[in-house]
């Protein structure tokens, strides 16, 4: 199989080298990630400058760029085609809910499903670390075979792993979670008269709601959530995918 990978942590991070060194013995993986972190910069993509791509070793390229921009110029010609899989991840902490509209992990897998592409957006359940980078790897790895089959253009799957105890965990199908953000805002104001506005707060918490992928992580478990890639789909995705047997 051909798997280009992506991420918003930069092409050196733990979560995405992870990946590499699970998948690459059985596939044919390619990377194409940010040469420096992106996170928080949502669906982002580049159009009034160019990007350098960098080889940093074979297969692996890096861009100045976002990770919507990574799987785009990857998935146009920097990748041979046909690419069988985007992921994108592991993120260095969770992607929860309404974290999705934010998150540069969630627009990766995002753009390789608007692309045609069957894509996975992949998280780790906690913002410290030990991060189990390479359990949540290895789920991915027994998994590909069902990413791909049920994979279309028209959604992604955004999974959260549990902050511990991911090989053992069970899986569940949920629905994105409503988040609740602690905005702060803090200014300092400069000798030349200008203001420096810095954003901040809490970690979100999350309305508690029965099968949502915030409690279903809180309980342990391995959350799948299907998200649809387009605006305008009000069609109910969770149910395509109850009863799959994840391994």
């Amino acid at each position: 199989m051909r798997i280009l990978l992506t991420n918003d942590d930069s092409i050196v991070s733990g979560g995405i080298r992870a990946l590499i060194a699970v998948l690459s013995s059985s596939h044919d993986v390619w990377v194409v990630a940010p040469e420096n972190e992106k996170s928080g910069g949502s669906h982002s993509i580049t159009l009034h400058d160019a990007l350098r791509v960098r080889t940093v070793s074979p297969r692996q390229l890096s861009c100045r760029g976002t990770p919507a921009d990574c799987v785009m110029v990857g998935l146009l010609g920097l990748v041979p085609s046909p690419v069988d899989l985007v992921i994108s991840g592991i993120n260095h902490g969770p992607n929860l809910g309404t974290d999705i509209l934010y998150s540069g992990t969630a627009a990766g897998a995002r753009q390789g499903a608007l692309m045609g592409v069957p894509s996975v957006a992949l998280s780790a359940g906690t913002h410290r670390p030990p991060f189990d980078f390479e359990a949540a790897a290895d789920f991915a790895a027994r998994n590909l075979d069902i990413f791909r089959e049920l994979g279309t253009d028209d959604h992604f799957l955004n999974i959260n792993f549990p902050a511990s105890g991911t090989r053992q965990a069970g899986t569940e199908i949920t629905f994105p979670s409503r988040r609740i953000y602690g905005y702060r805002l803090h200014t300092y104001d400069s000798p030349d008269g200008d203001c420096y506005c810095f954003m901040g707060g809490e970690l979100p918490s999350a309305l508690p709601e029965d099968g949502s992928d915030s409690m279903v992580l809180s309980q342990g478990k391995i959350s799948i959530s299907p998200i649809h890639a387009h605006p305008r789909n009000w069609a109910s995705i969770e149910e395509s995918y109850r009863g799959v047997r994840f391994r």
